[in-house]
C-alpha cells in the first residue's frame, strides 16, 4: 500500500463490492458471508476478482472461505499490495 492509506483501500474496495453485489449492505454487514446473504455468487466472485486485478494490479487465488466477507476481501487485497 505504498501510496494508498488503509482508509483509501477500504473505501475503494467498498465501492467495488457495492457495485458488484448491487447492494450497499456490504458497507454495514462486513463480517457476514456474502454468498450466504445472496449478495455474491460465482459470476459475481469472478467479476470481483477481475475488478480487483484491474484497480489494484493484484491477483488473488484463495479458497472461498478465505474471501467470503467484506473484511476478508479487503484483507486479501491489503496483504498483496
Amino acid at each position: 500500500m505504498a501510496d494508498m492509506t488503509y482508509e483509501e483501500l477500504e473505501e475503494k474496495m467498498l465501492d467495488i463490492l457495492e457495485e458488484v453485489c448491487g447492494d450497499d449492505e456490504v458497507r454495514t454487514n462486513r463480517d457476514e458471508d456474502l454468498f450466504a446473504l445472496g449478495l455474491l455468487d460465482s459470476m459475481g466472485a469472478i467479476e470481483l476478482l477481475v475488478d480487483i486485478e484491474d484497480v489494484f494490479g493484484v491477483y488473488i487465488e484463495v479458497e472461498r472461505d478465505e474471501m467470503n466477507t467484506v473484511n476478508l476481501i479487503i484483507h486479501q487485497v491489503e496483504i498483496r499490495l
